[in-house]
């Protein structure tokens, strides 16, 4: 098959890329990611899957929009549901993409993290793509993660501490701070 490969950094391409290519699928990658922040945090991630791709030969869409924003709009006063606002942003664009491609299904690296929400991700890209008359590819991917997370090491990718919204980003380093006087 013909597969579309929404990619949200180059490390999680590692396996899913490796394993689809040993199953003898044809892949075409794309760069959507209207959640990453800040816009430094988005361009890196743009940048080293653009070096990556090169380097193993996958071809990649990279939409440039920074879409923030939208992002932002979709989870306000919603914050505990962004995860699935993300993901439905995200899967659509990529199922309209594998449409207008001529691919015979889309799928996501999203699925070889172990903190993602898989059976989410399944949902959605299952009703997303009968929507979109493209077939969602599911496969677990998360039983490659070490390895690749070795290899993206070995290969000196940049390797993004947080999934990429402002949310994950405070959940990584904020600590609540205990009251004092000074």
């Amino acid at each position: 098959m013909r597969i579309l490969l929404h990619i949200c950094c180059a490390p999680c391409a590692i396996w899913p890329v490796e394993k689809m290519r040993q199953d003898g699928h044809a892949l075409q990658g794309y760069f959507y990611n209207p959640n990453i922040h800040p816009y430094t945090e988005f361009k890196r991630r743009r940048d080293t899957l653009q070096d990556y791709a090169r380097s193993i030969d996958l071809p990649v869409i990279f939409d440039g929009r920074y879409e923030l924003e939208t992002f932002l709009r979709a989870v306000a006063h919603r914050e505990n549901e962004r995860c699935l606002h993300c993901y439905t942003m995200r899967l659509t664009e990529a199922a309209v993409m594998a449409r207008r491609e001529g691919c015979d299904a889309f799928t996501s690296t999203l699925l070889v993290s172990p903190w993602q929400k898989h059976d989410l991700i399944r949902r959605l890209g299952e009703e997303i793509g009968r929507s979109a008359g493209v077939p969602f590819y599911y496969e677990d991917w998360r039983p490659g993660y070490k390895q690749a997370t070795a290899l993206s090491r070995q290969l000196q990718l940049y390797r993004q501490p947080y999934c990429g919204c402002i949310y994950s980003e405070k959940e990584r380093y904020y600590r609540e701070p205990e009251v004092s006087r000074a």
